[in-house]
């Protein structure tokens, strides 16, 4: 079982910054691919951001690309998301997410971090 836990979540003005921590425990950090995902009120869950296990490649979504960088630390079982040029747009519900099998199906989630942007 493995068990996640955002943080760094809160209030920001456009055009700031945030970093999203989440910290993986109960599994093996190092072998999962790892997601950041987010859901605003009203809308669909979506892909953020994606790092692989093996080669730490990346993937964003076309909304963040530019803007946000995720990355990993696997000696401290944690995956980062640093959100630069925050939009009002970018306010939501953000979500870590573990792939333990590499085929882009998400087993285990984190409870969830706020992110407000205000204009």
């Amino acid at each position: 079982q493995v068990q996640l836990v955002e943080s760094g979540g809160g209030l920001v003005q456009a055009g700031g910054s945030l970093r999203l921590s989440c910290a993986a425990s109960g599994g093996t950090f190092s072998r999962y691919a790892m997601g950041w995902f987010r859901q605003a009120p009203g809308k669909e869950r979506e892909s953020v951001a994606r790092i692989s296990w093996r080669r730490y490649s990346t993937e964003y979504a076309d909304s963040v690309k530019g803007r946000f960088t995720i990355s990993r630390d696997n000696a401290k079982n944690t995956v980062y998301l640093l959100m630069n040029s925050l939009k009002p747009e970018d306010t939501a519900l953000y979500y870590c997410a573990a792939d333990v099998r590499g085929n882009r199906y998400y087993e285990y989630w984190g409870q969830g971090t706020q992110i407000t942007v205000s204009s």
